[in-house]
């Protein structure tokens, strides 16, 4: 993944980094880390400029969870609740749950969106209990957005700071990732495993 990546970018240049951002928040196995923070080794050997770099993949992050939200706000509440009475087991919650937790979205919502940028499980499904709790768009992108450009600044200067030693980066990077996707696999597991009906936790 990681050639495939660097390839995008080497070829498609700032264009590449909008397009990989976007994808990465509508496909999660594909990292923001790797992307911005090989950006970042670019900005280290002067082939992208700081700002530029930031802005764009910022913008991407955007687009990406956008998609997301647009499917929460098209989503009915009766097909919802069904959705989620059928499919409980497999969701890990029931529509009890999915009250209140949207009740909560609806007072600090905009908190949650900021702070969960910085997830490396929760940051791309947040996007989709916005658009469902009807946050208001303006406040979703402009929230997406600040917490996105700190991240996304975050990723890039560490990527310059590595540039040095890009060959141990990409290994590293690499374990990072599998580790990460290896650990949300296994969360997800031990969630269905444990997870009961409401009637039956008593």
């Amino acid at each position: 993944m990681n050639s495939l990546i660097i390839n995008a970018i080497a070829k498609g240049g700032y264009i590449g980094i909008f397009l990989l951002m976007a994808l990465e928040n509508i496909f999660p196995p594909m990292p923001s880390e790797i992307i911005m923070g090989y950006g970042g080794v670019l900005v280290a050997r002067e082939q992208m400029a700081f700002v530029p770099l930031l802005l764009i993949g910022t913008l991407g992050t955007v687009a990406g969870n956008y998609f997301w939200y647009w499917l929460g706000r098209r989503w009915k509440e009766p097909d919802l609740r069904r959705f989620i009475g059928k499919h409980g087991r497999w969701l890990t919650f029931e529509w009890s749950e999915f009250e209140q937790a949207r009740q909560l979205f609806r007072r600090n919502g905009d908190w949650i969106v900021f702070f969960l940028r910085f997830s490396p499980f929760l940051r791309t499904i947040i996007s989709l209990p916005a658009g469902l709790a009807k946050m208001k768009l303006w406040r979703f992108l402009l929230f997406t957005f600040l917490g996105s450009l700190i991240w996304n600044g975050a990723l890039i200067w560490g990527g310059s700071a590595l540039s040095g030693v890009i060959s141990q980066y990409e290994t590293y990077a690499s374990w990072a990732v599998g580790a990460f996707i290896a650990l949300g696999i296994a969360w997800y597991v031990y969630r269905v495993i444990k997870w009961k009906p409401s009637e039956d936790r008593a």
